[in-house]
């Protein structure tokens, strides 16, 4: 199955926005693919404003957040992997939710072995048996 991650992120944007709040993405800047203005990235992390006041073309797709904001008055383009969103929430009240940390993808090996057949299941090309 594919993620829930971003189907929640764009669920709650949708809420936040529709209740006049505004959303706010806790993003961990750590993450390979994060482009965001390392200036006010503090402790690993940046939050984003992403109101539709605040940025231009915002796109939450399953792999990724795109907008362009403005920093200290310079438009910028940031994306960030939904795998590093850490949460959304409401500026005003705190709504919103944290989400768990995703496991990094599985290093590649330098000697890949074949995998190895399920015990019990015969190889080769399958078949079906009738049974009455």
């Amino acid at each position: 199955m594919t993620p829930s991650r971003p189907y929640i992120m764009r669920a709650l944007y949708e809420w936040i926005v529709d209740n006049a709040c505004t959303p706010y993405l806790l993003v961990d800047a750590t993450i390979r693919g994060v482009e965001v203005p390392r200036q006010y990235v503090k402790d690993g992390q940046i939050v984003l404003n992403i109101s539709p006041s605040a940025v231009i073309e915002l796109n939450i797709s399953n792999d990724l957040v795109m907008f362009n904001g403005r920093f200290g008055g310079v438009p910028t383009d940031i994306l960030v992997p939904v795998s590093a969103v850490i949460g959304i929430y409401a500026r005003e009240n705190g709504q919103g939710m944290v989400f768990e940390p995703e496991d990094p993808p599985p290093e590649p090996d330098d000697d890949p072995q074949p995998p190895e057949p399920a015990p019990g299941k015969p190889e080769g090309r399958p078949s079906l048996k009738v049974v009455k």
